[in-house]
């Protein structure tokens, strides 16, 4: 029996966080292969410090994506809005290093003759869901990039000007009979103008923000706040800390609230299965717990390199099913190929929707008409229901 009553803890980071900015130009140079060419791999890293970019990895695509790095890269430095000196869209060098894909992984991912395409990589990946929110994610997580996305939209609005792009939060739920009834600490530290800005400043222009993206009633006056406890955050972003793709993989997907397969996603194009059966996992799990079938579910895939179907598909409810956990692993195979064709082809993930996944979560945000955040429709609960 799972605990009823207690404390859970989720962060998240702003897109000016250093390692945010990493994820972001590896997605944005993605997105500009995919752009060019639906069926390009890519598999790329960056990283980020004081006045450099550093781009590397293997793809294949047009090489006139290639030539176009640079450009790529100081426009997601200039999006994100750093203009400081130590870090400057315009006076950062950008190194380039992406090269070929290796013949040796092509083989083993390309179909050809009586083989399907394979997975990219081994591994093993998971899907959450529970009704917490409304866009069935754990609440920590939920409000804690809720309220990081909400600043950002003050700071470039010019509403907060003297809010900077680094930033972090955290959110500390008191569970209640299983339900989140109260945030019982806040964290807030973000990157300010001045030096003459002391933490009680900052608090006053942040908290009004805060409450008003948290639920009604769960601040109260036994909520702890810190904000900016260190006191001064002037120097930020890779200038103050070094960044790097794949380094916030638990913000990116339910903060520590389920478990995590170990793989990055940004960078990567959907034959690579850490990100696309990660997609396709909370796909599943989600409309599981939309179909009524579970309060909370957890999906795992795991795959081989080269291998077309997953080696393995689990289900935990958490003893919240209506139905066995066995019947929900056979329904959500019945309902949607695994294969990695077959989920990049139900979830048309050959489109260039994955700049905008680089901050604030891969998951939990409503899809976009153009194809974005497919994975969290729930299109799926009919032939759940039936399948079962």
């Amino acid at each position: 029996m799972s605990r009823k009553n207690y404390i859970f803890t989720s962060e998240s980071v702003s897109e000016g966080h250093p390692d945010k900015v990493c994820d972001r130009i590896s997605d944005a140079v993605l997105d500009a292969f995919l752009t060019e060419e639906a069926e390009a791999r890519v598999a790329c890293e960056t990283f980020a410090t004081t006045d450099r970019v550093v781009i590397g990895g293997e793809v294949r695509g047009p090489g006139s994506v290639i030539a176009r790095v640079e450009e790529i890269a100081r426009e997601c430095v200039r999006d994100i809005g750093y203009e400081q000196h130590g870090f400057h869209w315009a006076n950062m060098k950008v190194d380039n290093y992406l090269h070929a894909q290796s013949a040796h992984i092509a083989q083993g991912v390309d179909a050809g003759g009586n083989k399907d395409e394979g997975a990219g990589d081994q591994g093993i990946m998971f899907g959450y869901a529970v009704g917490e929110t409304p866009e069935l994610m754990p609440a920590p997580i939920h409000y804690a990039h809720a309220i990081l996305k909400r600043l950002t939209e003050a700071r470039k609005s010019g509403a907060e000007p003297t809010l900077r792009p680094d930033a972090k939060s955290q959110l500390s739920v008191r569970y209640e009979n299983g339900k989140p009834v109260e945030v019982t600490s806040i964290v807030l530290s973000t990157q300010h103008e001045s030096e003459d800005q002391t933490s009680a400043d900052i608090r006053a222009i942040v908290e009004p923000y805060i409450r008003e993206v948290l639920p009604e009633g769960w601040i109260t006056d036994a909520t702890e706040w810190w904000v900016n406890p260190t006191g001064t955050f002037v120097i930020g972003g890779p200038d103050g800390d070094a960044g790097l793709t794949g380094r916030k993989i638990i913000v990116d997907t339910y903060g520590g609230a389920a478990p995590h397969g170990g793989g990055a996603f940004s960078g990567k194009d959907p034959t690579k299965v850490d990100r696309s059966a990660a997609y396709a996992a909370r796909y599943l799990a989600k409309n599981v717990v939309a179909a009524g079938m579970a309060e909370r579910c957890l999906i795992q895939l795991s795959y081989a390199i080269g291998v077309s179907k997953p080696l393995s598909v689990y289900a935990d409810t958490y003893g919240t099913g209506q139905v066995d956990d066995a019947a929900i692993e056979a329904a959500v195979q019945q309902v949607m190929d695994l294969s990695p064709r077959g989920i990049r082809k139900h979830l048309e993930l050959n489109k260039p929707i994955y700049q905008r996944t680089a901050a604030y979560g891969h998951f939990g945000r409503a899809p976009d008409a153009d194809g974005g955040f497919s994975w969290e429709k729930t299109d799926l609960v009919d032939a759940l229901k039936k399948a079962v």
